[in-house]
């Protein structure tokens, strides 16, 4: 699957400049032209999905084997104190390109990245079970109905 207007099936397809880690059957990782701090890369689906959401299960297994390559290839060569493995999923949590993908980002002492979430805390433990409840419940419903597999 490619969408002609997605820089990263550009960079698939050969279309646009990359520099390529590692490459598999389902899944490229290149540097990130925008770096958190340098070395930082992304691991890629070979098809287009969007999102988490569209991305079939095996598909994701291959790309976890590769971005754990990639992640001990960074740690090895750039020599990070740490790093972040994140994927972004829809505008809100601030996904800017539609194709699935994986940061590998090396951490380093006082890089200036600061992630503070503003954490929420349940009312009373019996908010926190009904969210839980909401959740088994679409959990076992698509695990009965062969969804999201």
């Amino acid at each position: 699957m490619y969408e002609s207007s997605c820089p990263f099936c550009r960079i698939i397809a050969g279309e646009a400049r990359a520099e390529i880690l590692l490459e598999t059957k389902r899944s490229i990782s290149f540097l990130d032209i925008n770096p958190i701090n340098f070395g930082h890369a992304l691991v890629v689906s070979k098809d287009h999905f969007a999102d988490f959401d569209e991305l079939p299960e095996d598909v994701l297994l291959e790309i976890t084997g590769s971005l754990k390559t990639v992640a001990r290839a960074i740690l090895d060569s750039v020599h990070p104190a740490g790093f972040n493995i994140f994927n972004n999923n829809g505008r809100a949590a601030g996904q800017s390109v539609f194709h699935f993908h994986f940061h590998v980002a090396p951490r380093y002492e006082g890089d200036g990245l600061k992630i503070r979430p503003n954490l929420k805390v349940y009312e009373s433990p019996e908010q926190m079970a009904e969210y839980a409840n909401m959740i088994r419940a679409k959990i076992e419903t698509n695990d009965k109905s062969g969804e999201r597999k």
